[in-house]
């Protein structure tokens, strides 16, 4: 057996406790709180019973001539709904005067196109707009969203996996790191948006505009200009925002110093 010496110990004891404490005060209160708050909240008993109809959020009138992208997110269902959200593409083409979604879902072959209305309600929770991009530079993203959704490799029945992923955060996530274009990252609290869906535990954007370092999605960290610094533990989001000011806090997601 090996003893380490005396100073060792104390150096490794201070540091597991260390961290252990600030995995209890960045990622595990904030998570309880969250779920606490999850539960005086009203939702639908099951699925069946959920509203998945449109919720208006997206504009009813359409030009034909206009080109449109959406990345919408909602609360999802059951008690996962406290600490994630469920994350979709909308686009509207050029010359059309109707929305196709996409989005991965759990059963079945998990990327649908059109499965619901483009701004539908997720286990009756409300979307909101993450990010939009409208004309020219709609018209010019949409080919490669479209090349990237093609793309995406785990698009076979039985791929999908709940957590750490991939789910369907880790299908928007993939479409956006491979446009880089878009110019946004997934809502902290999107759990599965950080795995790795290139296979690529260390990666740089495109653009050189952000970094990311994760193991298969249980623990990593990121920095640049679109994710500001993020820390990930299985799953979990805290971090910062600095061009953008604002915590990233587990389940509550990014929480703005100001707008």
């Amino acid at each position: 057996m090996v003893c380490l010496p005396f100073q060792w110990r104390n150096f490794l004891i201070s540091l597991l406790t260390r961290l252990a404490l600030a995995i209890l005060v960045l990622f595990i209160v904030p998570s309880l709180a969250a779920a606490g708050w999850w539960m005086t909240q009203h939702h639908a008993d099951n699925w069946r019973a959920a509203d998945w109809s449109s919720s208006g959020v997206l504009p009813s009138r359409l030009e034909a001539s206009d080109a449109s992208i959406y990345i919408l997110a909602a609360r999802t269902g059951g008690l996962k709904g406290a600490l994630s959200l469920h994350s979709w593409l909308v686009v509207k083409r050029p010359g059309t005067i109707s929305y196709d979604r996409y989005d991965v879902v759990g059963w079945g072959t998990p990327v649908r196109k059109n499965a619901y209305d483009a701004d539908g309600r997720w286990y009756s929770n409300t979307p909101s707009i993450v990010h939009e991009i409208h004309g020219t530079g709609a018209r010019g993203l949409i080919p490669k969203i479209e090349a990237a959704i093609r793309q995406y490799p785990y698009a076979r029945p039985g791929s999908y996996v709940l957590w750490p992923g991939p789910n369907s955060n880790s299908f928007v996530a993939h479409v956006l790191r491979s446009v880089p274009e878009i110019g946004v990252v997934l809502p902290s609290n999107a759990v599965g948006r950080d795995f790795p869906t290139d296979g690529r535990l260390f990666a740089i954007d495109d653009d050189w505009r952000n970094f990311r370092a994760t193991l298969f999605g249980y623990i990593g960290f990121a920095a640049g200009a679109r994710s500001g610094f993020e820390i990930n533990f299985m799953g979990l989001v805290a971090g910062f925002d600095i061009l953008n000011p604002g915590l990233k806090v587990p389940g509550f997601g990014r929480i703005g110093i100001w707008r």
